[in-house]
Formats: structure tokens, C-alpha cells, sequence
């Protein structure tokens, strides 16, 4: 008896592999949570601008840190445009954004330093 060889459809799943309707739930989800976590992420930018404007004071906040999250979100942004196709997915325009938020904030701090 010879050895018949095995194609994908014939092998079991193997450990770890999802069936194929928890795997669709799975994405689905993960999608609304994407959805709900970049959307709560681009309003918490809103009360770091409010405190510093209604202060006056920028001196707590680094522009280091906000110019490094401003440049890693619009090069995120930019890459995955790129690897897309130069199209823009939801994940890019979040990271677009994000990288906006990540001005504004960095402009607010300059302008008070001024």
C-alpha cells in the first residue's frame, strides 16, 4: 500500500486554526472594537487641548513626545496607504487622524511656549 498524499481539503484542521464562522465573528468584532477604540482615541486628545488653552500653560507637556506620536501615526497613516494600493483604508485614515490630533496638539504647546 503506497502512501497517498494529503491536499489541504483532505487534512484536518490543525491546532489553533479557527472554524470558519468563529473566525468571520471574530473580524467582525475585532472591526467594532477598531471602530470604537480609534473613535474614543481621536476625542481623548480634546481635554489635553482644553487644559492647555484654558490655563495658558504648556510647560507639563513635551513636544517631543507629541512631534514623535505625530510623526509615527502620519508615517503609519502613509504606509499602510501604500501597501493598500495607495488606497485609503479605515486603519489609514484613523492614523491620519490620530497624526492630525497629534498637530493640533503640538501646535497648541508651541504657541503657549511662544
Amino acid at each position: 500500500m503506497t502512501a497517498q498524499p494529503t491536499t489541504p481539503s483532505s487534512r484536518p484542521p490543525q491546532t489553533g486554526q479557527r472554524p470558519l464562522v468563529a473566525g468571520a465573528t471574530y473580524r467582525l468584532l475585532l472591526t467594532w472594537a477598531f471602530t470604537l477604540f480609534s473613535s474614543v482615541r481621536v476625542l481623548s486628545y480634546l481635554p489635553t487641548l482644553w487644559a492647555i488653552c484654558a490655563s495658558g500653560d504648556s510647560s507639563q507637556h513635551s513636544l517631543w513626545t507629541w512631534g514623535t506620536w505625530l510623526g509615527s501615526n502620519l508615517t503609519m497613516a502613509l504606509w499602510l496607504h501604500e501597501q493598500q494600493g495607495q488606497t485609503w483604508t479605515r486603519a489609514a485614515v484613523v492614523n491620519l487622524v490620530n497624526a492630525a490630533m497629534c498637530a493640533a496638539t503640538f501646535t497648541v504647546i508651541l504657541v503657549f511656549r511662544v
